[in-house]
């Protein structure tokens, strides 16, 4: 929702991201899409690019034409030296729609998965030989969202296919992300720590709200401040052999939580664990 926090600079976006302690960032919708503009802004406040999200259509459109859709993306991302991408497929998905109920979703067919599945797997290995492992990120609203349908994905998809772990996500669907952890450790490619407020999730879920109108309700917030247990999902992390970014996310209105506050907040409360749980 570009609206949000809209007369924020990115300056401030990166300054603030580094005086609350974090060593990168994620693409916005803030950030230039060139690297030889990109990578000063981003030096200038010595934070590294992580990655960035990638909307596929695969279910809608070949291999080939998905590629040349991504080569922007995937060339700013080599060349900015991250060694993930976040990939969701987002055909038929309503997590963008601002009247469509989460009830809604899409759900695949057996014919989908027919489809879905050999073109990501095609991704995944010319993405790889370009340094690049796909991150799967299932998410509210699309063709992949529950705690059984990202098992279904990852049995369908070869071991290229990496996983996304998104603990508001997976939570906020009704799964577990400690047990997901553990299931599917070897594949775990990137992760991203949101917490959610256990009210406004039993009221939004009742409610039937579309997502977009859930996050302004303030279903989601920074690790430390909701009913996600982070330790657990750390331990299992490290116990997995997972040495990648983690990544907080809160998908906040800043007019109502205060975008420095609260990146202090989850960061802080996430490195303590995280050095708990991957000791140097």
């Amino acid at each position: 929702m570009p609206e949000l926090g809209a007369a924020t600079p990115l300056e401030t976006c990166l300054a603030e991201a580094r005086e609350a302690g974090f060593e990168g960032i994620e693409l916005g919708n803030k950030f230039p899409r060139e690297a030889p503009v990109l990578a000063p802004i981003l030096a200038r406040h010595g934070l590294a690019l992580a990655s960035g999200w990638y909307g596929a259509r695969l279910l809608e459109r070949d291999v080939e034409a998905e590629m040349a859709a991504a080569e922007p993306h995937l060339s700013l991302l080599s060349v900015m030296g991250c060694t993930v991408c976040v990939f969701a497929e987002v055909s038929r998905a309503v997590h963008g729609a601002r009247t469509t109920p989460l009830s809604r979703r899409p759900v695949l067919g057996e014919e989908d998965w027919a489809v879905l599945a050999p073109r990501m797997n095609e991704m995944a290995r010319r993405m790889a030989a370009r340094g690049l492992r796909l991150a799967y990120h299932h998410h509210l609203g699309t063709v992949v969202q529950s705690e059984a349908e990202i098992d279904r994905l990852m049995a369908a998809t070869d071991p290229a296919v990496g996983l996304l772990l998104d603990t508001g996500h997976l939570t906020a669907a009704g799964g577990d992300p400690v047990a997901a952890a553990r299931r599917h450790a070897p594949r775990i490619a990137h992760v991203h720590c949101k917490d959610l407020r256990r009210d406004v999730l039993g009221r939004t879920t009742a409610a039937d709200l579309p997502f977009l109108a859930a996050v302004l309700e303030g279903l989601f917030t920074v690790p430390g401040d909701g009913m996600v247990d982070f330790a657990a999902v750390l331990d299992a992390l490290a116990a997995g052999g997972y040495r990648g970014w983690l990544v907080v996310e809160a998908e906040q209105d800043p007019a109502k939580a205060h975008p420095l506050t609260y990146a202090r907040l989850g960061h802080d409360h996430l490195a303590a664990l995280a050095a708990r749980a991957f000791p140097a």
